[in-house]
């Protein structure tokens, strides 16, 4: 297939990423493993160095210049994510260290709040494990319990399942936007509505979806929605959980300390304003403010761009390894993300990982946390690949060619 309407260069794209300039083991690095973590451009590397040279303060407490200025720049931030998500206030927005804590968040705060014995809370399949045992956690707690959407030959949600899941019994409906194992694209906004006519909360990860769709919290009308920086090509350890104000008023705090507070005393403590209620103690300033450069050189390329890209890769990568003998694609929905999943007749999914590393290629293979998915399709892993906007094409022949190599040292 031929590689149309690309609205940037990709060649100086990649001069924008220094750790894709190495050699592995010998061999030009063709960095494969996008779904677990997308590599940094230097404008987020640069944004770290300066922080901690020129900035480095507490923020929100000092009178000084320092702590007026990472403030400054911290709440730059928040409101780059505020634009991001299309969310009507930075009210709205909380940091966190990923998706992982803002199911955790939720789960402890409002479910604690909300959820009874007998409730119950809607997942699906192909959850990731940060999108399930929180929940578990929190049913064993109250006495509520857990129901689950199955998926159809393609590893797509079976709706006319999930809609006679739904009841009055219905809390919580947790469900991924993009699969990390399969790429599906799950109907969000759709299944919001579903969750919001039996009176339930409806709670979107968008760990994977969020560097390759296009978001508007407001259109897709769910309750919280959580992203994690580093699958966005910012630092690690920073997030973003979206949470309609008048659910985050209503909920408690989830920590305790400095921060979160307006008044203490040892009879009596006042809770802060959001977001800052659910903020306590010193945050992880220097990564947040490298969110925001993240962020903003995403949206310098136009995110239709990087995924009508993105979207090109994954048909040629997806044509190319249909041709392979034995090869089959665990996950063919006719909405994804660029992740293909696959296993091979006769191959551990490990071994083909392993030796292809051998010649420079990071791929992941494994359950990719998604061990119920994995049981249900009756596998212990696959092997996966997953671009980003620094890939190329002669990368994905580069993997090709070695795959094929590496299945016929192991048949």
């Amino acid at each position: 297939m031929q590689f149309t309407d690309i609205a940037f260069d990709i060649e100086k794209v990649r001069q924008d990423f220094p750790i894709l300039h190495q050699k592995v083991h010998g061999k030009p690095l063709v960095y494969f493993d996008n779904a677990a973590t997308s590599q940094k451009p230097k404008t987020v590397i640069e944004a770290l160095t300066t922080y901690y040279e020129a900035t480095n303060a507490n923020i929100h407490r000092g009178a000084h210049y320092l702590a007026a200025k990472a403030t400054e720049e911290y709440e730059q931030t928040r409101e780059a994510i505020r634009d991001f998500l299309n969310a009507q206030s930075t009210q709205e927005i909380i940091f966190v260290r990923g998706v992982t804590e803002a199911i955790n968040l939720i789960a402890s705060t409002y479910g604690r709040a909300n959820v009874q014995a007998g409730d119950e809370i809607i997942l699906s399949t192909m959850e990731h494990h940060s999108n399930i045992v929180p929940w578990q956690l929190l049913a064993a707690e109250k006495g509520a319990h857990i129901r689950v959407i199955p998926l159809n030959e393609h590893g797509e949600l079976q709706m006319e399942e999930y809609q006679k899941l739904l009841s009055p019994r219905t809390k919580i409906v947790s469900i991924v936007h993009a699969s990390n194992a399969l790429g599906t694209i799950n109907p969000i906004k759709e299944m919001a509505a579903m969750a919001h006519a039996v009176g339930a909360i409806f709670v979107a990860d968008g760990a994977q979806a969020s560097v390759h769709l296009p978001l508007d919290v407001q259109d897709l009308d769910c309750d919280f929605y959580a992203f994690s920086g580093h699958k966005v090509y910012a630092p690690t350890g920073i997030g973003a959980l979206y949470g309609k104000k008048a659910l985050l008023e209503a909920m408690p705090p989830y920590h305790g300390g400095g921060e979160m507070i307006k008044d203490v005393s040892f009879e009596h403590t006042t809770y802060n304003e959001l977001p800052f209620k659910f903020e306590a103690g010193t945050p992880n300033i220097a990564d947040a403010i490298a969110f925001r450069n993240a962020l903003e050189y995403v949206s310098s390329f136009g995110k239709a761009n990087i995924a009508h890209y993105e979207h090109q890769l994954l048909q040629y990568a997806t044509e190319q390894m249909l041709q392979i003998e034995g090869l089959r694609i665990v996950g063919t929905a006719a909405q994804k993300v660029s992740v293909i999943s696959f296993v091979v007749d006769g191959c551990h999914p490990n071994d083909i990982g392993t030796l292809l590393d051998t010649d420079g290629i990071a791929i992941r293979t494994g359950h990719h946390c998604t061990q119920p998915l994995m049981d249900s399709l009756g596998i212990s892993g696959t092997a996966r690949i997953s671009f980003a906007m620094y890939n190329t094409k002669d990368e994905v022949d580069i993997a090709v060619r070695s795959l094929q190599k590496t299945l016929k040292m192991l048949r």
